[in-house]
């Protein structure tokens, strides 16, 4: 039996075993008798952990004593029996706590939160993250941050949470989202991670699918939205308030549940860690368990999940693996930058932070709203996105360049033009122009077509090279990556990739699944071979089947991309026939995509190209004409969004006779094009529907 005894401050006994040491500041909730609830609840949750069974009763008497607004209180805790508690910990991180020969090496990794043991003891006091857009703008070094994530592991288990236990995260990208996120894995917990977006159904959704306990949000704003709904639906054991403060919370509506923001709880795990190391009969009391690679970091779900949830476990060992098979696609050195905008809770995101960490590189987080200011301000050497972000570039400098004198602009575009071949014709000598064909070229046409692309080449080089002086040096000044851009999730447009390569901005391109942590291909800096999205990984096989008898096929046939590494999910959680649908015995993940692996020559223009893969497109999204024809729309839209006119565009036209399309158009661009055409006045501000259908009719037709 575990007795608790209430302490004035200043009656502390130090000849205590202290199991937690904190105080508490008289504005901890509040002053005010209206507070006195709230503190007591969330006494009795820090003390729960502990088992003080017969405490309420005592509680209840001494409450008007000890959680008076002016007085601050400890908690000093006396063992009666030897009661034991599992303490799962991460090898590495905690290895003091468990038997280990010392630091961990990258091989010998078992949980997630082991790198940052290792990153603290190589890089300590280099900057790792900086993150100047929250308030307060912050930046950690890698000793700061694996302190700040081992407080915040504790701070949890001091409330109450224990190991395998789902905790959800709602929130945004920043360094707080990586200390809970790190912070929750670390000691055991399963963290369950959406953005704050998400409707309020879709959060309700995850949350009690999940089985979470309680969650962590971002800021006030998202806890006001929720909390009504969660209150009454969910009834979460606690709250963690990420940013922002209490005192703009709608409190009343979670009565009853304690809330914690992020600088308590970092003092609860602080003040309890130094209570922890400080006795060694405190640390009797636990049995030491390590995080198993098996085990499972976390849940994903994927999006649009309301109806029919899907939850993606991924172990440490899938995370792990991206971990340890990145470098060979970004060779990160220590204090490369990494500027990030995408969301955290997107599996290549995080996957990519891990990596960025593990390297000792230094993560900047932006935001969509000031990407294009911290490409400048930062000049970081990688910018981790999706293809969407790099089709904005380009649109913005299209616009820009068209937006120039007429004399400006043509030069411009003429350069772009020349580059453009002279890279098409650098590929082919190179051996890295992809083609699907099988058959071999002869010695003699090989060495034909290396020939004429080596001569116009040398033609074109010296215009290549007064483009890059006089046109590119000042978009590449402009964008700010300085070595690359990494493009993940789908396929990168072919007109984004091949101007990109011929202004001399890197990208390259990756495929990935959430099903697959995600990264599963990607092209590298010595073999970048546009139009493919790059070989696979380490440790990943990949097979091209038939969609009506699953039958592998040989290089160059298209099919379903079926997929098999140590990256695939354990499967979706509480479903398995969901999770039976997309893997088979053997470990094969059917991704659901169109593609085909190109094959392997010898010699030739695509003698470097074997075994890389080309998507071409979603197996659901083939379109079937009623005339029996088979239309894949990708293929279209790619074409269309080569027009500065089009902002997006969706080919339709299932079961029809003929194809049509739904178009959103560029209204800025449209609105030009028709005064250049005299279609409207040159002051005019808008245009009639018709006129911008007769406009989007002709341009499509152009392509």
């Amino acid at each position: 039996m575990t007795t608790a005894t209430p302490l004035p401050v200043s009656s502390f006994s130090t000849n205590r075993m202290a199991m937690v040491s904190s105080t508490f500041s008289p504005d901890y909730y509040g002053p005010g008798a209206a507070d006195i609830t709230k503190r007591h609840a969330a006494f009795q949750l820090l003390v729960s952990r502990y088992h003080f069974n017969n405490s309420k009763m005592f509680l209840e008497k001494q409450r008007n004593y000890w959680f008076s607004a002016r007085r601050g209180f400890r908690i000093s805790c006396e063992t009666k029996t030897e009661e034991i508690e599992i303490r799962r910990c991460s090898p590495n991180l905690e290895s003091a706590l468990v038997s280990s020969n010392g630091a961990l090496t990258s091989d010998d990794w078992r949980a997630v939160p082991d790198i940052w043991r290792s990153s603290a003891e190589k890089y300590g006091d280099q900057v790792a993250v900086v993150d100047p857009h929250h308030d307060p703008p912050t930046s950690m070094t890698y000793k700061q941050l694996e302190q700040e994530i081992l407080d915040f592991s504790e701070g949890l288990r001091v409330i109450g949470v224990k190991p395998d236990e789902k905790l959800a995260l709602f929130a945004d990208n920043s360094y707080r989202w990586l200390v809970a996120d790190q912070g929750m894995m670390a000691m055991g917990a399963v963290d369950v991670v959406r953005g704050p977006r998400s409707s309020v159904e879709e959060l309700l959704q995850i949350y009690n699918h999940s089985e979470s306990v309680a969650l962590a949000v971002d800021n006030p704003e998202l806890f006001n939205r929720i909390a009504e709904t969660f209150s009454s639906k969910a009834a979460p054991r606690f709250v963690i308030l990420l940013w922002g403060e209490k005192s703009s919370l709608t409190i009343n509506i979670m009565e009853g549940i304690p809330i914690f923001n992020y600088k308590e709880l970092i003092g609860l795990g602080r003040e309890s860690r130094k209570a922890f190391f400080d006795s060694s009969d405190a640390r009797k009391h636990y049995m030491y368990e390590t995080i198993s690679s098996d085990d499972i970091a976390t849940l994903v779900y994927t999006s649009g999940t309301t109806g029919n949830p899907k939850g993606v476990m991924l172990t440490h060992k899938n995370l792990l693996h991206q971990i340890n098979n990145f470098w060979e696609i970004v060779p990160a050195q220590p204090a490369d930058r990494f500027l990030s905008m995408l969301p955290p809770w997107h599996a290549y995101e995080r996957a990519c932070e891990y990596f960025i960490f593990a390297n000792g590189a230094k993560q900047v987080y932006t935001t969509v709203r000031n990407f294009k200011v911290d490409l400048q301000q930062y000049e970081p050497h990688y910018v981790i996105s999706v293809p969407l972000v790099f089709e904005t570039l380009y649109s913005g400098i299209q616009k820009q360049i068209s937006t120039s004198s007429t004399l400006r602009k043509l030069l411009a575009f003429t350069f772009i033009k020349i580059s453009m071949t002279y890279m098409e014709m650098k590929r082919i000598y190179e051996g890295t122009y992809l083609t699907r064909s099988q058959n071999e070229q002869s010695y003699f046409v090989s060495m034909l077509g290396w020939l004429r692309a080596r001569i116009v080449a040398a033609i074109l080089l010296p215009v290549h090279m007064l483009a890059e002086k006089l046109v590119y040096s000042k978009i590449q000044s402009a964008i700010g990556i300085r070595k690359a851009g990494v493009s993940g999730g789908s396929s990168l447009p072919a007109h984004v990739d091949k101007f990109f390569e011929a202004i001399g901005v890197v990208l390259l391109n990756g495929y990935g699944m959430t099903e697959s942590s995600p990264v599963l291909a990607a092209r590298r800096l010595s073999n970048n071979v546009l139009g493919s999205v790059g070989h696979p990984i380490r440790h990943t096989e990949f097979k091209i089947v038939d969609a009506e008898t699953g039958k592998s096929l040989p290089h160059g046939s298209k099919g379903i991309v079926r997929v098999r590494g140590l990256q695939v999910m354990k499967g979706y959680y509480k479903n398995p026939l969901a999770t039976k649908q997309v893997v088979d015995e053997d470990g094969w993940l059917n991704t659901g995509d169109l593609g085909w692996i190109a094959p392997f020559h010898s010699r030739g223009k695509s003698r470097r190209c074997g075994g890389v893969i080309v998507l071409e497109g979603r197996a659901k999204d083939t379109i079937v004409l009623s005339t029996g024809e088979n239309v894949e729309p990708l293929e279209l839209e790619e074409a269309a969004m080569k027009s500065s006119l089009i902002q997006q565009i969706v080919v339709i036209g299932q079961d029809q006779r003929r194809l049509g399309a739904i178009v959103v158009p560029n209204k800025e661009e449209v609105l030009e094009a028709a005064k250049k055409l005299s279609i409207v006045d040159a002051d005019a501000t808008e245009l009639s529907k018709k006129q911008i259908a007769n406009l989007l009719d002709k341009e499509l037709r152009k392509w």
